[in-house]
């Protein structure tokens, strides 16, 4: 689950150092799309692997909701991953095309 925070806070914290500091521009918070989808992966295998210790202990060892909301937020994370790989992508391909 933290790790799912960390990837979905990535970019929108790459984002506002870019609004806050000068020596960093926007273009240069693309850096953290791929370190969000990395993360936004291992969220969700490690939401997979605690799924499967509570379903092998038979939920004794407890952690179910955790899994959850880790899955729940890989994936909010892996979209937010992609949004900014899309973004990235239609600026680079408009600024090709504008040369």
């Amino acid at each position: 689950m933290l790790v799912g925070l960390v990837a979905v806070a990535a970019l929108p914290a790459a984002i506002a150092a870019a609004e806050w500091l000068d020596r960093f521009d926007l273009i240069n918070a693309g850096y953290a799309v791929p370190v969000a989808g990395v993360l936004a992966i291992a969220t969700l295998l490690l939401a997979r692997r605690g799924r499967r210790r509570c379903e092998r202990t038979l939920g004794r060892v407890g952690g179910r909701r955790t899994a959850r909301l880790g899955k729940v937020l890989g994936l909010l994370a892996l979209g937010l991953a992609a949004s900014g790989a899309i973004a990235l992508a239609t600026y680079v391909i408009l600024r090709h095309l504008a040369e």
